[in-house]
């Protein structure tokens, strides 16, 4: 099967990328190769999907409307997973108009493309930021999810509402899944794990944020990557009738996340353990945007797809640590 990855350079596209070619499949994957983090770690992501047979790659901005439309009209894809995105919570405090160019108008070219060219299947990445402030836990994929506390979780419950219009409109098969605190090896530099492991090899203080008193559903790239991987070979069914397509026959949302939570120093405490390093820790205030826990109900994508994520923390912060100190050399 040919697929388009999006986000191929970045965190889960490079494993998901990897993932499918490895399965058999023929991957294009494309990427803008922004600096938001570390160019010199996603070219090295490249660099290994490069010497994976059935993976190539093009450079392209998906906010890019011809461009888009050339690939799409040239490729001839039967699957697409959408997973480039500005990401971060709170870089959108300060850079918004990025977050409009690449979770907006680069979603409505992708959705553009799938309509036009007849694409058997698109799955796309929301995420746990669309829960907002939520007081009732574990999130569920029912809950309400009309109050963002952010520019990116609104960008991307804006993703979920354009992909059931186009589901609607068109019987296009879209599944949006809600990523909870994806981690592990090649991570992304601006995401907690990373942060922390790299300030307490370096010896270097770490900021805890509202006092510690946060939680997090901590979830393992490989589960993420599975659930991505059998949820892209079950497409919603199309919906014969009208009444049918608003009862979301042809769009469908699902968590991926552990199902079970884990406080912030407990989280730390595990770095240190991995590492044999004590943290130094300054604690400060909540931060704009930020919520004080996730936890996902995962029911939905047990019954779906039969999985349910199963990596225990330790173990996955013990196998990224052990990537962190090979990869740099620590």
């Amino acid at each position: 099967m040919k697929f388009l990855v999006t986000g191929a350079a970045g965190f889960i596209g490079f494993h998901t990328a990897m993932r499918l070619c490895q399965a058999g499949h023929q991957v294009v994957g494309v990427d803008n190769l922004n600096d938001y983090y570390s160019v010199d770690l996603k070219l090295a992501r490249l660099e290994r999907l490069h010497a994976t047979p059935g993976f190539s790659f093009q450079k392209l901005d998906i906010a890019d409307r011809e461009a888009m439309q050339a690939l799409f009209r040239e490729q001839h894809f039967e699957r697409v997973i959408h997973l480039a995105a500005q990401a971060g919570v709170r870089y959108s405090l300060d850079n918004p108009h990025v977050y409009a160019d690449s979770n907006l108008t680069g979603f409505v070219n992708v959705l553009e493309g799938c309509r036009q060219n007849h694409v058997g299947h698109l799955v796309y990445a929301s995420s746990s930021s669309v829960y907002g402030m939520n007081a009732k836990v574990p999130f569920a994929i029912e809950d309400a999810v009309d109050n963002p506390i952010s520019l990116y979780a609104a960008t991307k419950r804006a993703n979920e509402l354009m992909a059931h219009t186009y589901a609607h409109l068109y019987r296009l098969p879209t599944t949006g899944l809600r990523f909870f605190t994806v981690y592990g090896p090649w991570g992304r530099p601006d995401m907690a794990p990373f942060k922390f492991t790299k300030a307490i090899l370096e010896g270097q203080p770490i900021d805890i944020y509202n006092g510690g008193d946060m939680s997090r559903d901590f979830t393992y790239i490989d589960d993420v990557v599975e659930g991505i991987v059998r949820i892209q070979d079950c497409p919603p069914p199309y919906a014969d009738e009208p009444e049918q397509a608003r009862e979301g026959a042809t769009d469908r949302l699902f968590n991926i996340g552990l199902g079970s939570p884990v406080r912030l120093l407990d989280f730390v405490g595990c770095i240190e353990s991995a590492t044999g390093v004590q943290a130094i820790k300054h604690m400060k205030p909540m931060q704009p945007g930020d919520v004080p826990q996730t936890w996902a109900d995962v029911s939905a994508l047990a019954q779906r797809t039969g999985f349910r994520p199963t990596t225990p923390l330790q173990e996955g912060v013990a196998r990224f640590v052990d990537w962190y100190r090979a990869f740099y050399g620590v």
